[in-house]
């Protein structure tokens, strides 16, 4: 059979069990190798044929996880085996392995070539008992492992133990719920509710309790619903961790704060309800209180609430005081950390926070004070030999530079700012500490940016690799450019 015509066919999805039976595998060479590293989860029985194995091979070879029958291929090896994968890299043997598999009526697989193969092999999500599988009819494999990386980041680990706890509790469920429509609707509960929520949080022993406590309940209503406050990172999409980006997909109501980039929010599942809440300095603000009520408010009405935050949400984000009040008014969380926007922006700017030469600590502080008055220890953030990493501070920076030159840091100190840090319109402005308001009103800085004091913020010249060039100076007037 042709390799196109192979390719334009459907083929029948089917998932084997191959536990206890012979598997042959021909060819002891890497790829061969790989093929039975994936057969030994399965059970099955593996015999590899070849007159040289790889040290790997060899090694299940001693440990009898593996037989081996060194030499050629020969058509005496097929007999009693139930799938065959032909891995020798050599055509003109792998045809007669193809041949002689066909004459047996056994389904074979040769490695990157679909029209001697009957069977392909498939790029695999690996959520044991929960398996995924992806193909391309043999036209594209390297296209199904890109698609299988998209997946891996759509799926938890914990559907794993999930689908295992659900096996456990299959019969009880049958026999407490018989009406078809209603199991349905019970083990729809059982995967979207608190159950999956606690497994999610490494909770196996509470997710099972739950599990028990919902075959005795009645009301299979969901009653309330939770929050999960997640990091969204300073702007890149890229930067969301799998646990961030599985939340936001799952999400029925997203509370977001105004600083998470529009790229991010497109990730968002698409019915889900979302809400600016928000947060960005000098600008629009909702009051703390109100975030807590909406909240509240969409988690009685059962919704999964995320509350999307820039950066990480433990790191100047509020954070611990949402999970006050949640915790006050008995609302289940989870959190999700994010990359905080200092270390981010930072290694987006080609600035290390901590150097052997330069920087053998680094502090964050915000310039953004909840009390009037209750400023940091400016003489311990002026420190030398430290990096300083300042949030929110575009419209404090005058005084932040008096302040640090008053408590003894060095005037000639380099500084960066870093403007949108992680995205496309990403702006460095490098300098010295005694010129930092003068660079940032030359410059027009806007939020959200980022301030990093310290010897590190001179490397950005030299280690930059993010957008464009680290400017430095004040800008060309309109009269520079035209003499220019």
């Amino acid at each position: 059979m042709a390799g196109s015509t192979l390719a334009a066919m459907t083929l029948y999805p089917m998932f084997a069990n191959l536990n206890g039976r012979r598997v042959l595998v021909v060819g002891g060479g890497s790829v061969a190798e790989r093929k039975i590293a994936a057969l030994r989860k399965t059970g099955a029985r593996i015999e590899v044929g070849a007159p040289r194995v790889t040290p790997r091979i060899a090694r299940w070879v001693a440990a009898a996880e593996v037989s081996h029958r060194c030499g050629e291929f020969e058509d005496t090896w097929l007999q009693g085996v139930w799938l065959v994968v032909a891995a020798t890299g050599n055509r003109s043997v792998n045809q007669r392995i193809a041949s002689a598999s066909g004459q047996r009526q056994l389904l074979v697989n040769v490695v990157d070539d679909a029209g001697l193969s009957t069977f392909q092999v498939p790029a695999v999500v690996d959520r044991h008992p929960l398996t995924i599988a992806i193909s391309t009819s043999g036209a594209a494999p390297m296209l199904a492992r890109l698609v299988r990386e998209r997946i891996e980041s759509l799926f938890d680990l914990s559907l794993g133990p999930l689908a295992s706890l659900a096996e456990r509790y299959r019969e009880r469920i049958r026999r407490r719920f018989p009406d078809s429509r209603k199991r349905r609707r019970f083990l729809e509960h059982l995967f979207r509710g608190k159950v999956a929520e606690q497994m999610r949080c490494n909770q196996a022993l509470l997710a099972e309790r739950t599990l028990k406590r919902s075959l005795r309940d009645t009301n299979l209503q969901r009653k309330r619903g939770s929050v999960v406050l997640v990091g969204a990172g300073p702007g890149d999409p890229g930067l969301l961790t799998l646990n961030a980006l599985r939340a936001i997909n799952e999400a029925d109501v997203v509370l977001h704060d105004g600083l998470v980039s529009a790229e991010v929010l497109e990730l968002v599942r698409r019915d889900a309800t979302l809400v600016e809440v928000g947060k960005r300095g000098g600008g629009a603000h909702t009051p703390q209180e109100d975030i807590h009520a909406l909240m509240r408010e969409h988690v009685l009405a059962g919704h999964r609430v995320v509350r999307l935050k820039g950066g990480d949400p433990f790191v100047f984000g509020r954070g611990g005081e949402e999970l006050e009040f949640l915790r006050e008014h008995r609302i289940d969380y989870e959190v999700v950390p994010g990359i905080s926007a200092a270390i981010a922006c930072a290694a987006y700017a080609g600035i290390p926070l901590t150097h052997r030469d330069h920087a053998q600590a680094v502090a964050f502080a915000t310039a953004q004070c909840r009390t009037p008055g209750a400023d940091p220890d400016w003489s311990s953030l002026a420190r030398q030999n430290q990096t300083l990493a300042i949030y929110m501070g575009v419209s404090g920076i005058a005084r932040t530079q008096h302040l640090l030159i008053a408590h003894g840091r060095d005037p000639n100190t380099p500084v960066a700012l870093i403007e949108n840090g992680s995205r496309p319109e990403q702006r460095v402005i490098c300098g010295m500490l005694c010129e930092l308001s003068r660079l940032a009103a030359a410059h027009s800085l806007q939020s959200p940016s980022l301030l990093i004091v310290g010897e590190v913020a001179g490397l950005a010249n030299r280690l930059h690799w993010y957008g464009q060039a680290p400017l430095t100076g004040a800008p060309a007037s309109s009269a520079d450019r035209r003499a220019a």
